[in-house]
């Protein structure tokens, strides 16, 4: 479980496929400060166990799926990805409830600076949008974020210059892909409604 507050932003050292599975690499800084083996990390807003790490980087094992149904295929060497440990919850609780596991890609539509903060739309798949509610939660690359706008193709959130500065964001260009994580408990009251 994450919260999607953003510990810091990792350059891919590595992504390539193995024998048994997909291996990337990741220079970091901050995320191996009590990190033990097969420890849960969001990169990208995406759940990934911890296969190895030393004092400056840390690897991940994917699956063939993951890198199917998230944009890790389009990473490549010296890409930016958001890095979370994992929730520990002798400490603050910021953010929103994020499980790590992707549900969609989104497409960015529009990402530009309007006066002083910067202004994110995105295109999901049609099918997810109606997870997304006005000023709900949504985590975009495992940000959690606010929606600001929300209409029949697509949604929109405003970003102060701070989230541009410490996260992957500021990478993005119109049509890149994003991972999206709709609100749990949304997914869950639209699961267990039905039965009462």
């Amino acid at each position: 479980m994450f919260t999607g507050i953003v510990e810091e932003t990792g350059k891919v050292l590595s992504f390539e496929e193995g024998a048994d599975a997909f291996r990337l690499k990741i220079r970091s800084k901050k995320v191996q400060e009590g990190l033990a083996l097969g420890d849960s990390v969001a990169v990208n807003g995406c759940c990934l166990t911890a296969t190895d790490f030393c004092a400056d980087s840390v690897s991940f094992d994917l699956l063939a799926e993951t890198v199917r149904l998230t944009s890790f295929g389009e990473l490549s060497e010296g890409s930016g990805v958001n890095l979370e440990r994992s929730l520990n919850f002798n400490g603050k609780i910021g953010g929103h409830f994020v499980s790590g596991h992707i549900d969609a890609m989104g497409r960015v539509e529009i990402l530009e600076m309007r006066g002083k903060d910067y202004y994110l739309r995105t295109t999901p798949p049609s099918e997810y949008l109606r997870y997304v509610i006005y000023k709900g939660s949504i985590a975009i690359d495992g940000i959690s974020l606010t929606v600001a706008e929300v209409d029949d193709t697509g949604f929109a959130v405003w970003l102060i210059p701070h989230t541009m500065h410490v996260t992957n964001l500021r990478e993005r260009k119109s049509g890149h892909h994003v991972n999206l994580e709709f609100d749990l408990l949304g997914k869950y009251v639209e699961k267990l409604l039905p039965k009462r």
